[in-house]
């Protein structure tokens, strides 16, 4: 469970986030309009950012999670992968998700290596493994960083935008993964893409003027929507089922 005590980000003396609370007892999905803070929540959850107030994952301050226990118990999900290493392999890349289980100074065990194997399987990458992970296509690259968190073995995998810069297929693809996933870990999706979000099934938080709003159900109503975003809608966009 995560629970938020009167969390508070600002940015540049800009408020973002005022006095959130919150628990987070299961799956769930947030959204809201651009530079809502979204994305600012989810970094303060993982203790990426600087804050105001509590963060509790277990009844336990994430500020006093050690570097490798936090990488045990949350996996973040960038929206767009960035490579500092031109020619690191997707093999390799995806078995640095095992660095927090590996002793100082030895190789990745059989273990680690054999988990990175069924991650590549459960996502049907295995082609993949060889190629430099800056020679994959958005899509790819995008099931890559799914196949990093999935061998990083994280009780909590937060995705930030994981469609943003996908085709449709590519999108189907990776929401049947995410909704898939809720059967192994605690899900947290961050999104605009409202299809996506209806799909995965997951209770919403909404955040609109640096306050959230959490709906169980009922969110995906025309009138629900056009009173939180001020527009009319017709339909959800790309059929995931």
């Amino acid at each position: 469970m995560i629970e938020l005590k009167n969390l508070t980000c600002s940015y540049d003396s800009k408020l973002i986030l005022d006095d959130i609370n919150i628990k987070i007892t299961n799956h769930l999905s947030i959204l809201g309009a651009n530079g809502s803070g979204k994305s600012t929540l989810a970094k303060a959850i993982c203790n990426l950012i600087d804050f105001d107030g509590l963060v509790e994952v277990e009844s336990t301050s994430i500020k006093e999670f050690s570097l490798l226990d936090k990488a045990k118990t949350i996996s973040y999900i960038p929206a767009k992968l960035e490579v500092y290493d031109m020619f690191i392999t997707v093999e390799e890349f995806v078995l640095l998700g095992r660095f927090a289980y590996k002793k100082s100074f030895f190789e990745y065990s059989a273990k680690d290596k054999n988990i990175t194997k069924e991650t590549f399987e459960f996502l049907k990458i295995e082609h993949l493994k060889e190629h430099t992970v800056s020679s994959l296509s958005s899509g790819e690259q995008q099931l890559v960083l799914v196949a990093q968190a999935l061998a990083q073995q994280s009780k909590i995998i937060i995705f930030d935008e994981p469609t943003a810069n996908l085709d449709p297929h590519n999108s189907k693809v990776i929401a049947e993964h995410i909704k898939g996933l809720k059967d192994y870990h605690q899900v947290i999706l961050i999104t605009h893409d409202l299809n996506l979000a209806s799909y995965v099934e997951s209770p919403v938080l909404f955040i609109k003027d640096a306050e959230a709003k959490l709906y169980e159900d009922g969110f995906f109503n025309n009138s629900t929507l056009e009173e939180l975003y001020g527009v009319e809608f017709e339909s959800l966009a790309v059929k995931y089922d």
